[in-house]
């Protein structure tokens, strides 16, 4: 089973409900940390580390001796990372998206396979659970193909838990793809709704069943709670606003291994999240 943990913003425990959630089901469970541009899950746990991988993409280098300049790699790109001129081929990295259709198309056979660097894939486990996250190369923005990577090493015999990056962009949009369930963490505010309205968007173009958790909740007012009614939306979870709670996680320390009822509340959680997943 796979489920994502996402959030249509930034800050609302959606981390904070992945490391736990992961934490508790043990060696049931895997955790990977999608959020590559940003992955900060393992901050929350002692990681043990087992492998460090660079990933790359693939990149056209061309070879002018060979090359006619006819055009057709400039044509069929439609990110302009492949320019030909009247004297040489200019190539523009950044901009290439590893499609391959330049190589396709030369017919001087001029294209050859070249590499860049987008980040690194690092894998460990703490105490009987596997972690999995990749840190984007600073200045890199093609977040989904390290997104990919990550994802590779979801195992089907454990409970894959993802830990999105926040917002309904690409990478999130990468992250959520066949999942079997997503779950939208928000805040109980007129920010946390309007966000949540727009995550929610996602999920329904993606067709896969998804649930709310509020986190802070009695903060704000009770709206989150009565759109989720109207759209017939489960709240798989209420998480109390609580100082102690804050202070736990200020210092880094996990719900689950502090406050007994949370172990409760992430059994509840998984129970509500298998249901809708076994019908």
């Amino acid at each position: 089973m796979i489920i994502t943990i996402a959030s249509g913003k930034g800050g609302t425990g959606k981390t904070t409900l992945s490391t736990n959630l992961a934490t508790f089901l043990g060696k049931e469970a895997q955790l990977l940390d999608c959020d590559v541009e940003e992955p900060n899950a393992h901050l929350f746990l002692d990681i043990k580390w087992d492998e460090k991988q660079t990933v790359t993409a693939v990149i056209p280098e061309v070879d002018e001796e060979k090359c006619s300049h006819c055009g057709e790699c400039g044509e069929i790109c439609q990110f302009k990372a492949i320019a030909p001129l009247e004297s040489t081929v200019l190539v523009f990295p950044e901009l290439c998206h590893s499609c391959r259709g330049c190589f396709l198309v030369c017919p001087e056979d001029a294209i050859k396979e070249g590499s860049r660097e987008l980040g690194v894939l690092e894998t460990g486990h703490f105490n009987s659970t596997e972690f999995t996250h990749g840190r984007l190369r600073i200045g890199e923005a093609m977040a989904p193909p390290l997104i990919k990577k990550v994802k590779e090493r979801i195992k089907p015999d454990k409970i894959a838990i993802l830990d999105a990056p926040p917002g309904t962009s690409c990478p999130v949009v990468n992250t959520m793809m066949d999942s079997d369930y997503i779950v939208l963490v928000t805040e109980p505010t007129p920010f946390g709704l309007h966000d949540l309205k727009l995550a929610v968007g996602v999920t329904k173009k993606l067709g896969i069943p998804c649930g709310i958790v509020i986190n802070r909740h009695g903060i704000g007012d009770n709206k989150v709670e009565q759109w989720a009614e109207n759209q017939e939306i489960p709240v798989l979870l209420k998480i109390p606003f609580d100082r102690k709670v804050a202070e736990i996680y200020a210092e880094g320390k996990l719900l689950v291994e502090e406050l007994p009822e949370w172990s409760g509340m992430m059994k509840d959680l998984i129970t509500k999240i298998r249901k809708t997943v076994d019908r």
